[in-house]
């Protein structure tokens, strides 16, 4: 595993209320990009992102036998940072848990999805950006 340190302005820009973009490169290599709302946990190397299990990006990941690739790029301004790693969804009742929390810290609490909430993991293993 890959281990990523972020540099202070980049730790706070990633804490900043911003929304970013999520592109999963799909098994026939055609990216689905959506908006959405993350979370970084460095002691994790894992970008969360809360959803529920009818959305596209969720049923993508679901659909493929290993994980995808994918990418979620945060911009304000001059200032981007985007991370790349591999990602699944979890149904998992603590993935979901942990990762709806730490949407509530950052952004607001969601709304509340039940038994159709899920998680999207993406493991970091590369992260460019610039910080302006």
């Amino acid at each position: 595993m890959t281990n990523i340190q972020l540099s202070q302005e980049n730790m706070k820009f990633v804490t900043e209320r911003h929304l970013a973009s999520l592109t999963i490169v799909t098994r026939t290599g055609r990216p689905h990009v959506t908006p959405v709302g993350f979370t970084w946990d460095q002691e994790a190397n894992l970008i969360r992102i809360i959803t529920w299990a009818g959305s596209t990006k969720a049923k993508l990941l679901e659909r493929s036998p290993e994980p995808l690739r994918a990418a979620v790029c945060q911009v304000d301004g001059g200032r981007w940072i985007t991370f790349e790693g591999n990602a699944i969804v979890s149904d998992n009742h603590e993935r979901c848990q942990a990762g709806t929390s730490r949407y509530a810290e950052r952004y607001s609490p969601p709304k509340d999805r039940g038994e159709d909430r899920r998680v999207i993991e993406i493991s970091i293993d590369r992260v460019l950006g610039r910080n302006t």
